[in-house]
């Protein structure tokens, strides 16, 4: 049997149209949770008044989803231009490259003249080309303290007039530790508004794999209800966790010619994914 008609069966077995569970979910096809609501509607409000902004979350809990959405639901490219560096511990010199490439500015030269690229370069979208230039600085929390220091100095316009460029650093924890350094006073002070998420609760778990299940085509829940319990209680409501946990265990189901996914499969699921 080969790998094609394998998945194949696995998911007509589900009545499924697409494999569930995978990163590979449109913005418009996700689940409405009212705190991941809440930061959009914080988020884009923070960059409508051209300010910035930071979203600190544990691994696993919606921060990539939350940006996406921000991107394609809340800043259309009439009206903003976003530029998104997924963070590297790199000097600043290299930071302002990456930043530049982004933002279509010659990464080359000297850390002064690419500081000096970068703010012509979001003071030409704003005055010239009508757009709201937007950085994301996704895993933020991995950038050098003396690098991090480097958002003072891009969001410097006309000796600190002007509000030309939001900013909107991502990350886990630790980062808001970082921000609180005596070092960063002034960075953290920029930052007009912090998100925070957090994981799922049970019901929210539950609610989850049901809402992914049917996304994926599925027309009632391929989990009985002790297979969601058992789902939340080792995935503890982390999206990342619970999404692996999920596929593996339908897969374990199929492959045991279950029609329903059981508290047993969820169990088996855990022993292969984790040590």
């Amino acid at each position: 049997m080969t790998t094609r008609t394998r998945i194949d069966d696995f998911r007509s077995r589900f009545g499924l149209h697409c494999t569930p569970f995978t990163r590979e979910l449109a913005v418009n096809q996700r689940m409405r949770l009212q705190l991941l609501d809440e930061a959009l509607e914080a988020l884009a409000g923070v960059i409508d008044q051209r300010m910035s902004a930071a979203v600190i979350a544990p691994a696993g809990t919606g921060k990539t989803s939350l940006l996406r959405a921000l991107v394609e639901e809340r800043l259309p490219e009439a009206r903003y231009r976003v530029h998104y560096v997924k963070v590297a511990d790199l000097s600043k010199r290299d930071m302002c490259a990456e930043i530049a490439f982004a933002a279509g500015a010659a990464p080359a030269g000297s850390f002064p003249s690419l500081v000096r690229k970068l703010q012509e370069r979001f003071r030409a979208m704003s005055d010239t080309d009508g757009l709201r230039p937007v950085l994301i600085l996704d895993d933020a929390h991995d950038l050098r303290v003396h690098v991090l220091s480097l958002l003072r100095i891009l969001t410097n316009f006309d000796m600190d007039s002007r509000l030309v460029l939001s900013v909107v650093l991502a990350g886990q924890p630790p980062l808001a530790r970082i921000l609180r350094m005596d070092a960063l006073e002034d960075v953290a002070r920029r930052i007009a508004h912090y998100v925070s998420l957090r994981p799922l609760s049970r019901t929210e778990t539950m609610d989850y794999v049901r809402h992914r299940s049917t996304v994926a085509g599925a027309t009632s829940t391929p989990f009985d209800d002790k297979a969601l319990e058992a789902i939340y209680e080792i995935g503890r409501g982390n999206l990342r966790a619970t999404d692996h946990l999920a596929l593996k265990t339908l897969e374990i189901a199929h492959g045991q010619d279950a029609d329903v996914a059981d508290h047993t499969h969820v169990v088996a699921a855990r022993k292969l994914l984790w040590p």
